[in-house]
């Protein structure tokens, strides 16, 4: 009867702890379609106000050392710099480095037998991106989100904890979490919010929010604004902005545009222009190499027409140059 009882105990305490794992946290809410469209907040007002200067610029140079080539040309020596720096970064409580790490735990780095560095640890990612919610950070929810969804680092599989992790990382300001939330409006035909939680990401400055704005100005006959928003994509570091205004100019217009669309586009100085579509190609390899760079003089460089091509110095004319200003988020 007393070994009943114990294994009848221990059962229920399972029970319990299996049921406390896919409970919505407190202060969390479930995600549901029906609802009324979250806030829409900046991830840089949930961020430390204070960025320590040796922290973030040996973070930074790991990270420049990292972008600077495809993956599989960073040499093992290369490799082991970037995750020494970045973890030592890290140590020192820079956030930048921390969410870096956590991606290279997430997946690994250097992939192949000549420049492995680091096996995927996925558990350690999950003990970073628990810190970055307890702090309150917006990337920390949504890769924690991720995880859920996906049943990462040996955290259960479960739909509804990772979608209540969306919500409260868009609502906090997460770009990547507000266009999940946008695709699953579009999915319930809420489009005028799907496109509203699309400009919370865009004003952030976020490529692929930009993109599919476009996309949908495009197929709506707004075509000033969808040039617009993919010059504006390629300034945040958008390579699919960059490849169809590649395509569009090497072609001088849209492939199965109808006559409007054609009319349109002429009227906006579009044209057949392999000098421009030259210049755009050039953008999207280079972005295809670091996604990381904003283009803010893109327009000084590459401006869209009727403005007349000025001289071409390279890609490099369009980058944002850095600021002396003490580093933030």
């Amino acid at each position: 009867m007393v070994v009943v009882l114990a294994a009848s105990f221990f059962y229920l305490r399972e029970l319990l702890q299996e049921k406390a794992l896919h409970d919505i946290p407190y202060g969390f809410k479930k995600f549901s379609l029906s609802d009324p469209l979250p806030r829409c907040g900046r991830w840089k007002d949930h961020m430390p106000s204070y960025r320590e200067p040796s922290a973030y610029r040996l973070y930074i140079e790991a990270r420049k050392l990292w972008r600077s080539k495809q993956a599989w040309e960073l040499t093992r020596e290369e490799n082991a710099r970037i995750v020494k720096d970045v973890s030592t970064a890290a140590d020192m409580g820079d956030w930048g480095a921390r969410a870096l790490m956590a991606h290279f735990y997430l997946n690994g780095l250097g992939g192949l037998d000549t420049n492995n560095v680091l096996d995927p640890v996925p558990e350690k990612a999950i003990e970073i991106e628990r810190l970055a919610v307890k702090a309150g950070q917006p990337w920390g929810f949504y890769d924690l989100g991720v995880a859920y969804e996906y049943g990462h680092g040996g955290l259960p599989q479960d739909k509804d904890l990772a979608w209540a992790y969306y919500l409260r990382a868009a609502e906090l300001g997460s770009p990547e979490a507000q266009m999940a939330l946008a695709s699953a409006y579009a999915k319930a035909r809420r489009f005028e919010d799907e496109e509203k939680m699309q400009l919370c990401a865009f004003k952030q400055g976020h490529g692929p929010a930009a993109y599919e704005l476009a996309m949908s100005a495009e197929v709506n006959g707004r075509h000033a604004e969808a040039l617009m928003l993919r010059q504006e994509g390629v300034k945040f570091g958008s390579q699919k902005c960059a490849n169809s205004l590649w395509i569009l100019f090497d072609e001088g217009i849209w492939a199965g545009a109808n006559k409007d669309a054609k009319a349109a586009l002429t009227a906006l100085g579009v044209h057949l222009d392999l000098e421009r579509s030259q210049r755009y190609e050039s953008v999207s390899d280079a972005l295809k190499i670091n996604p990381d760079l904003k283009l803010s003089r893109l327009d000084l460089v590459v401006p869209l027409p009727p403005a007349k091509l000025p001289r071409w110095a390279g890609v490099m004319g369009a980058v944002e140059p850095e600021s002396t200003a003490p580093p933030t988020y």
